[in-house]
């Protein structure tokens, strides 16, 4: 479980990487069309060059086509790989070798503009590619030397014509380094975007190596109270056949509470065993979302013999679940937390927004502390300087985390703290057999 659970957020990260450079991609040949539609017309209309306008256009036209497939591709949410960028970048680098073909082959000073390919090339694509794309862009440059179609220069610009190809030169210039500005910083961002999901990916492999060693003590830990808790009611029920003990109703109350406390105690440890191989236990009952958490708090309250509960059920129609062991544990832990900051009293609203079940728990104690709030759901934050402590609402974010929910806190204005827990109903829905055979 927890190595599928870093794998997708890892793939996730490259898709999502994949699909940004795409999207740079797609606007950056944008600026191109609108960059050459402007080229030929000025050319056109203001320098009286005459140019094959019908073929030109008609490359721009596909370049505009090649982006529509793009986008339409960056809609569907499909992976976008290596080989697709490749192929992107092929097509553009074919396109422009057929403008620069029907405006003066390697004469023509915007031949540089292959050089702007090959960067492009070297950012987004794997090595191999990069340098199959740095042969396509030599081979294009070379055929171009030999085969083009000669530019027919009005007589008015014969004598300027090395002056007009260093101003091309210049604009080529200026073209390339405004592009690569634009192209690398937005790059840039995106690779520093991903470095933070990769973090916050490290961060939650970390969060798991927590959950997997506590998990592996409290399963050695129900092993090893299996047997005196066993052994204790035994003795407890022998006791309560003492005469001394039978015929003082004092003490024959003391040992059936203890006998209460040790089948609570084994209830526990079952729980735990249980829940050790699957976060969302292997027997989970049939409930509903208002009869799960009226009795875990019921059973809470009644537990910690704490009774200033002010229990708020605004969930509307109810709906059913799967009685779920680690989530009552969860919620549990979530009390515990908020009677332990706020002895008088603790306000519990359950509600519903949209598809999510939502637990808000409030107390009225001296609230979180600011960098507690901002590590909110990390292990063993604790305002409190005892060796283990800060891992209840580290559990519990874990636990919303692992059915596709959150936990949230925040002070309350005057005093107190509020922790809220989300969960989506489909996480926690009772599933039918229906559902099962599918």
């Amino acid at each position: 479980m927890t190595n599928s659970l870093q794998v997708r957020p890892t793939i996730a990260t490259i898709e999502n990487a994949g699909h940004d450079n795409m999207l740079q991609l797609v606007q950056l040949r944008w600026l191109a069309v609108a960059g050459q539609l402007a080229t030929i017309l000025l050319t056109q209309a203001v320098l009286q060059i005459r140019l094959p306008m019908m073929a030109m256009l008609g490359v721009l036209s596909a370049l505009v086509l090649l982006n529509t497939v793009s986008l339409v591709r960056l809609r569907s949410k499909a992976p976008i790989t290596n080989g697709a960028l490749f192929g992107g970048l092929l097509l553009d680098v074919a396109a422009l070798s057929a403008q620069l073909y029907l405006s003066g082959g390697a004469t023509n000073p915007f031949v540089s503009l292959f050089l702007l390919q090959v960067v492009l090339g070297s950012i987004l694509l794997d090595r191999w590619s990069s340098w199959m794309l740095v042969g396509a862009t030599s081979l294009s440059f070379a055929l171009l030397t030999e085969f083009f179609r000669p530019i027919v220069l009005p007589s008015t610009i014969e004598r300027t014509l090395f002056a007009l190809h260093v101003q091309g030169m210049w604009v080529c210039f200026a073209l390339v380094a405004v592009l690569l500005v634009l192209f690398v910083s937005r790059i840039n961002v995106n690779l520093r975007t991903q470095d933070r999901r990769l973090a916050a990916i490290q961060r939650q492999a970390i969060e798991e190596e927590h959950i997997v060693r506590i998990g592996m003590l409290a399963s050695g830990a129900a092993h090893e109270l299996g047997t005196p808790l066993s052994s204790l009611s035994v003795i407890l029920g022998d006791w309560r056949h003492i005469d001394a003990i039978a015929r003082d109703p004092d003490l024959r109350r003391d040992v059936e509470d203890m006998q209460a406390e040790i089948q609570r105690c084994k209830a526990i440890v079952t729980g735990i065993l249980m829940s050790s191989g699957d976060p969302r236990g292997e027997e989970a009952a049939a409930t509903t979302v208002r009869a799960l958490f009226d009795r875990v708090v019921a059973d809470w309250s009644q537990a910690r013999d704490f009774h200033a509960v002010n229990y708020d059920d605004r969930f509307g129609e109810d709906v059913p679940i799967a009685s779920d062991v680690v989530l009552q544990q969860a919620v549990f832990s979530l009390l515990d937390n908020a009677a332990e900051a706020s002895a008088a009293a603790i306000s519990i609203m359950l509600s519903r927004v949209d598809d999510m079940v939502v637990l808000t728990v409030s107390d009225q104690g001296p609230g979180f502390a600011n960098e507690q709030l901002a590590n909110v759901g990390k292990p063993y934050n604790s305002s409190k300087g005892e060796l283990g402590r800060g891992l209840g609402l580290f559990l519990v974010s874990n636990v919303a985390r692992k059915l596709g929910g959150s936990l949230t806190a925040r002070n309350i204005d005057g005093a107190g703290a509020e922790v809220m827990i989300c969960l989506p109903l489909v996480a926690i829905r009772l599933r039918s057999t229906f559902d099962d055979d599918r």
